[in-house]
């Protein structure tokens, strides 16, 4: 899968996929994604529009959503969370968080296909009205339940070109991701992110690092320097406390200290809710 046009379908997908597995995440529920290309979109004062570039590639992805979409996309994952806010503000910053995991997930897939690494860095909002030229567009038609919004995707064309020569330069990559599109199930006039797809069943083997922490101590640095065999410090929580358990270093459940069988555990008390984790986000 070398040239533009097969390119700029795999970005398209790509976001696809990512942004339906962070609305899983955020709010319990896969969404339905359907996506069609198209040749613009139109300017529009009442469009929220998010230009990303991307470090260790040249070009940027535009992400476009009116009002009515971002609002609705916002407030779906507030009220999986147990938030009942509806503010414009509180809104605007919890769709911008979906969007921002989104592309953070194409940039790494981006970074494993050109076989260098590649990250978000300093995305910005533009004007709703201002031009965008030479990006290819597709709208993502998302249906959350009874709800549904559209959020359109635009890719400047020196993205997709560098991406095409790196891909006819070493094609091992693109066979990696071509193998991966082909995984994707693909519906009536687009296509849907991978709720069943077989890729994405590998990430269930993935081991993630689990710690536990007792507490926490902010020391000065003269005080560390006296520290000997001995010393005692002092943490910021009492041992009837629960611990917290934490994977790939974040809080995810609290517990109490147990031993079995000479070895330490953990015993579960209270897993994290998703109103939790959310407010962390913010």
């Amino acid at each position: 899968m070398s040239n533009n046009s097969d390119i700029r379908q795999w970005l398209f997908e790509e976001f696809s996929s990512r942004l339906a597995t962070v609305f899983e995440t955020m709010a319990g529920e896969r969404p339905r994604i359907e996506v069609e290309q198209t040749p613009e979109i139109p300017p529009s004062d009442g469009t929220l529009r998010w230009r990303q570039p991307f470090s260790g590639v040249a070009g940027a992805a535009w992400i476009t959503a009116s009002e009515a979409a971002w609002s609705a996309a916002g407030g779906h994952v507030l009220r999986a969370a147990g938030i009942e806010e509806n503010d414009s503000a509180s809104l605007k910053s919890t769709y911008l968080e979906t969007i921002s995991q989104a592309l953070s997930g194409v940039a790494t897939a981006i970074g494993g296909r050109l076989g260098r690494e590649v990250n978000c860095a300093g995305g910005e909002e533009s004007p709703p009205t201002a031009p965008v030229t030479g990006a290819g567009w597709a709208v993502l038609r998302i249906q959350f339940g009874a709800a549904a919004a559209n959020i359109a995707i635009g890719l400047d064309s020196v993205l997709v070109a560098t991406m095409a020569a790196s891909s006819q330069a070493d094609p091992g990559p693109a066979k990696i991701a071509e193998a991966a599109v082909a995984a994707t199930p693909v519906a009536a006039g687009g296509f849907t992110g991978p709720a069943n797809s077989k890729t994405f069943e590998l990430l269930l083997d993935v081991e993630l690092p689990v710690s536990v922490s007792f507490g926490r101590a902010q020391v000065p640095l003269k005080d560390v320097l006296k520290l000997t065999t001995g010393s005692i410090i002092e943490l910021n929580r009492s041992i009837h406390e629960p611990v917290e358990i934490i994977v790939n270093n974040c809080v995810i459940a609290r517990g109490e200290v147990v031993v079995v069988e000479g070895n330490f555990g953990v015993r579960i008390h209270q897993v994290i809710s998703r109103l939790e984790r959310l407010r962390t986000l913010n």
